[in-house]
């Protein structure tokens, strides 16, 4: 069966990527041969999907077939940091650029140099920043903040995204012309539920990984338990199977999964896409700036705070709206993103800047299973990544 998964998985306990990909399935065998077709090239690749659905072990895997294998590799995740900080991160600065930079730092495509870099949620850019990376992958070449000498790079770039572009571009959320830059070569992951023939691999193979981590016997699946995983529209995809195998183990008697051990969300997919059409966006966006009481004093106590003078205020307000949003829905990531209208990542990079995440585990006694259980997920060791 062929099987790819992501480096150091155990380290990704808390991520919402897909962690391991099987291709029995003929969605997926075909997806299997088209990787073996793009990865000989140097072209730009777009990789769409649903969430969890693999999009970074894919691009792991081009990258492994690609004449490039032995250069580096870079997962960055595009929505899990600030405008200001993805522009440092991606392109590198100069010492004293700004505030904070005491020294030089190359960016993320100087450190892919030679290799590959994965840009995943690349529909979260702002279009001040899809400029940018529209000039780079012209020009070919990186000009650090602070600097004006032009950096060349080999580079290339595989990105990856659960919005449809071409809907973004529409609703002028996404830039036509960097749309086309990186539609040369494409591919689209199937959801886990459009690729039945691969779950029960997936739920076969989590649960002899979690046997191996907790030490205990191998389980099987009942006949019961095997059409409810069949029958389920997995929202979550193949991370969703992995909770779902994972908790199965913890609580099955006889090393036998029952359906009473399964725990499986009653969220639905999502149905139909997730931008608005132009007309809609703006008759929404019209209502948004009508004056009601409640935009009234919002403007008011935002007037007080520019009174004020107070230093980093964007950041305060920043923190204070999405502390305050996230407790609102009772601490979970993916209803707050929902109410704010921006990205779960963004949500959970700056809860854990904010120490928000911290603070709620260490008032819950430092369980992570159970903050994970509420949405919650810790921020990437390394540069974040992930699908």
């Amino acid at each position: 069966m062929p099987l790819l998964t992501l480096p150091n998985t155990s380290s990704l306990a808390l991520s919402v990527r897909a962690k391991a990909l099987v291709f029995e399935d003929p969605r997926s065998q075909a997806i299997l041969e088209r990787i073996r077709q793009l990865s000989p090239s140097d072209a730009t690749l777009l990789v769409t999907g649903e969430t969890g659905t693999g999009k970074e072990i894919v691009a792991r895997h081009i990258h492994a077939l690609s004449h490039r294998r032995g250069r580096p590799f870079v997962a960055v995740n595009c929505g899990a940091w600030s405008e200001s900080l993805v522009e440092s991160e991606l392109f590198g600065h100069e010492r004293g650029a700004f505030t904070g930079a005491t020294t030089s730092k190359a960016g993320w495509f100087e450190a892919a140099d030679g290799g590959t870099l994965f840009l995943d949620e690349i529909g979260d850019l702002s279009l001040p920043l899809q400029v940018k990376l529209l000039r780079v992958l012209q020009e070919r070449e990186v000009v650090r903040l602070g600097s004006r000498q032009p950096v060349p790079i080999d580079v290339r770039l595989i990105a990856a995204t659960n919005v449809n572009l071409e809907e973004a571009v529409i609703a002028r959320k996404f830039r036509e012309d960097l749309f086309y830059r990186l539609n040369v070569a494409t591919l689209s992951l199937p959801p886990l539920r459009e690729r039945p023939g691969d779950i029960l691999p997936l739920a076969r193979y989590f649960l002899e990984l979690y046997a191996q981590r907790l030490g205990s016997g191998p389980a099987v699946l009942t006949a019961e338990a095997t059409a409810r995983l069949l029958g389920h529209p997995w929202p979550g995809n193949i991370r969703e199977l992995e909770n779902a195998m994972h908790h199965a183990l913890l609580v099955c008697k006889g090393q036998e999964v029952t359906p009473a051990d399964l725990r499986l969300t009653a969220l639905q997919p999502k149905a139909g896409a997730s931008i608005p059409p132009p007309d809609q966006g703006a008759t929404d966006a019209v209502s948004q700036v009508r004056p009601t009481p409640q935009a009234t004093a919002l403007e008011g106590a935002l007037l007080a705070l520019f009174e004020q003078n107070l230093p980093n205020l964007h950041e305060q307000i920043e923190e204070t709206i999405i502390r305050t949003a996230y407790r609102y829905c009772d601490r979970n990531q993916l209803q707050t993103a929902r109410l704010l209208g921006i990205s779960r990542n963004i949500v959970r990079a700056r809860l854990a800047q904010f120490g928000e995440l911290a603070r709620y585990r260490a008032s819950r006694g430092g369980g992570a299973a159970a903050a994970f259980g509420r949405g919650e997920a810790s921020s990437a060791s390394r540069a974040p990544g992930t699908t």
